[in-house]
């Protein structure tokens, strides 16, 4: 009986711990910059953020897909890459709204063209939508869509 009472205790110590360990590991919203506004800005800064960002989801996918062929042992490595691969894929939805969308693409003003915005609108939507599709699966075609949709962003941004 006693030994039963530790084995249940070890148990329930053993989830508690779990669970707390993964509480330290869940990501934490991103915040980009201040939006007070204070006017200082690194784009290019962001967009080197952003493209580290992507790298290092293709290499969670990659890591996933290897670590993969013997799940049952690497099962560990496995959700410790797919936590990252998630975390990376979040902190660009969350720069792209907080910092793009929020503070860098300005409202067209009444009456003006709004084709330029619209182009950058649509891009910023493409970068949002890959990322979560990056979250989703370990697919590289998703990776490369969404390089596509920065680089792309980046060119209009900048007007290359």
């Amino acid at each position: 009986m006693n030994h039963l009472k530790t084995t249940l205790t070890l148990s329930a110590v053993a989830v508690t711990a779990a669970v707390l360990s993964f509480a330290t590991v869940a990501p934490e919203p991103a915040f980009a910059h201040c939006q007070v506004p204070c006017g200082l800005y690194d784009d290019e800064g962001k967009f080197a953020e952003l493209n580290q960002h992507i790298a290092t989801i293709e290499k969670a996918m990659a890591q996933i897909t290897e670590l993969s062929a013997k799940a049952a042992e690497n099962q560990n490595q496995i959700i410790r890459w797919t936590i990252n691969k998630e975390s990376h894929a979040q902190k660009i939805q969350d720069e792209i709204s907080a910092y793009f969308l929020a503070q860098r693409l300005k409202l067209p003003e009444a009456g003006a063209d709004k084709s330029g915005y619209l182009a950058h609108l649509e891009l910023l939507h493409q970068i949002t939508v890959y990322a979560m599709k990056c979250k989703q699966t370990t697919d590289p075609a998703n990776v490369a869509a969404l390089k596509k949709s920065l680089s792309s962003y980046q060119a209009a941004y900048f007007k290359k």
